[in-house]
C-alpha cells in the first residue's frame, strides 16, 4: 500500500492536481454509497461474475471561479482526489482499494456534475498458479483505475448538507504489466451526500477577458516512451519495450490541436512472443526469425489545459510481420508541459479496448 500511495502521489503532483495560487480554498466533501454489476465485456471473465458489487466513494473537491483563464473556459470545474473501496463480493476477485485525482465538469445550471478521475487501485488477491488461479482479471496488487460518475448534484440545501445521486462506471486493469490482465468493468448506481466546508460565504465567479484567437504555424513533435509489459501467456515474463513518436501537429484554436505522425515500436515481448510459438505451436507456422518491430501512422487530437494537455490517438500499422491484436491501435493520456517546448506524458496504448501497455514518455515540441 507504501507504493501505491508513494506512486499515486508522485502522479497528482505530475499533473498539477493540487492547487497552490491564491484562489479561493473553497472545499467540498461527498460520500456515495454505490451497488452494481461487473459487466461481461469477456467470455473469460463469465465464471467471475457470480454477485453484486458495492462500495463507497469518498471525494473532496476544491471549486474553482476563474482565476486562472482555464478554469472559466471549461465551466468552472472542481478539481480533487477520490477514495473508493469496492467489495466484489467474490471471493476470487476480492476487494479493491483505490486512490485517484479528479475532475468535476458542470452541466445544466450545475445541476448535473461529470466526474471523471485517474488513479491507481490496490486488489488483494489477485492471480496465483497455487491459490488463487481462477481469478484471470488481474495479474498484480497494483492495478489502473478509471471513475467516471454522472450525477444529478445540489450543494448547500441546508446547513452546508447537499445531495447527490446517480450512475457510475469503474474500471480495473495493469494494462499487461503482468499477466493475466482480462480486467473487469463495474457499472453502478449511487447515492449520497454532499458537505460544504465554507457554507457561508458566496464566491463570484470570474469571468476572463478573451484572448484573442491563438494562430501558430505546424510544430514538430519527438518523444520518446518506455515502459514495461507481458504477453498474454502467464509467467513468460515481464520485458521493457521503447517507442520512438514522430508527429506534426496544428493548432486550430485556444484549446485544440490536430497530429499527424508515425510510432516505431520495439516491443521486447512480442519478440519472446515469437519464440514461444515457433516453439511450442508449429501449427501456427511462425518463423522464430520473424521481426518484432512495428511501425504506424497516426491521426491525434490534443485538448489544451493550461500546462496540461489531454491527448487521443488512433493508429495504423503499415510494418507488421507478426499478428498481434490486429493492425489497429489506440492512445490515450495526459501530457504536462515543462515551458513551451518540453512534456512529459503517460498514455495507454490498446487495440480497441485490450489494453497492451502503459507508456511513460518525454518529449519536446518544436
Amino acid at each position: 500500500m507504501r507504493c501505491l500511495l508513494s506512486l499515486f502521489v508522485f502522479l497528482t503532483s505530475f499533473f498539477g492536481f493540487c492547487q497552490t495560487d491564491d484562489a479561493p480554498k473553497d472545499f467540498v466533501l461527498d460520500v456515495n454509497q454505490f451497488y452494481g454489476s461487473i459487466l461481461l465485456h469477456n467470455p473469460d471473465i463469465s465464471h467471475l461474475i457470480t454477485n453484486h458489487p458495492g462500495g463507497v466513494i469518498l471525494g473532496i473537491s476544491r471549486k474553482t471561479y476563474g482565476h486562472k483563464e482555464w478554469e472559466a473556459d471549461f465551466g468552472y470545474p472542481d478539481t480533487g482526489y477520490t477514495f473508493v473501496y469496492q467489495n466484489t463480493n467474490n471471493p476470487t476477485l476480492g476487494e479493491h482499494f483505490g486512490v485517484y485525482g479528479h475532475y468535476n465538469f458542470y452541466f445544466f445550471k450545475r445541476n448535473v456534475q461529470l466526474r471523471v478521475a485517474q488513479g491507481l487501485a490496490y486488489t488483494n488477491n489477485p492471480y496465483d498458479k497455487d491459490d488463487n488461479f481462477r481469478n484471470n482479471a488481474y495479474g498484480s496488487h497494483i492495478l489502473s483505475s478509471t471513475l467516471l460518475m454522472l450525477n444529478y448534484h445540489r450543494e448547500n440545501l441546508f446547513a452546508g448538507l447537499g445531495v447527490n445521486a446517480g450512475l457510475s462506471f469503474i474500471h480495473y486493469s495493469n494494462a499487461n504489466f503482468k499477466a493475466p490482465n482480462t480486467s473487469t468493468n463495474t457499472f453502478a448506481i449511487n447515492f449520497g451526500l454532499t458537505y460544504n466546508l465554507d457554507e457561508e460565504t458566496n464566491y463570484e465567479y470570474m469571468a476572463t477577458e478573451p484572448k484573442g484567437t491563438i494562430t501558430e504555424p505546424v510544430r514538430y513533435n519527438l518523444v520518446l516512451r518506455g515502459g514495461a509489459n507481458e504477453s498474454d501467456v502467464i509467467n513468460m515474463g515481464r520485458y521493457g519495450f521503447a517507442t520512438i513518436s514522430a508527429y506534426a501537429d496544428k493548432r486550430l484554436g485556444k484549446r485544440n490541436a490536430v497530429q499527424l505522425g508515425t510510432d516505431i515500436f520495439f516491443s521486447n515481448f512480442i519478440k519472446e512472443l515469437i519464440r514461444y510459438q515457433s516453439i511450442a505451436f508449429p501449427e501456427l507456422d511462425v518463423d522464430a526469425d520473424t521481426d518484432y518491430k512495428r511501425v504506424g501512422l497516426f491521426l491525434g487530437h490534443e485538448l489544451f489545459v493550461n500546462k496540461m494537455s489531454v491527448v487521443a490517438q488512433l493508429g495504423y500499422y503499415v510494418y507488421y510481420p507478426f499478428d498481434f491484436e490486429g493492425r489497429m491501435y489506440n492512445r490515450i493520456g495526459m501530457k504536462r508541459y515543462f515551458g513551451d517546448k518540453v512534456f512529459g506524458a503517460i498514455t495507454l496504448k490498446s487495440h480497441g479496448a485490450k489494453a497492451e501497455a502503459i507508456e511513460f514518455g518525454i518529449g519536446i515540441r518544436l
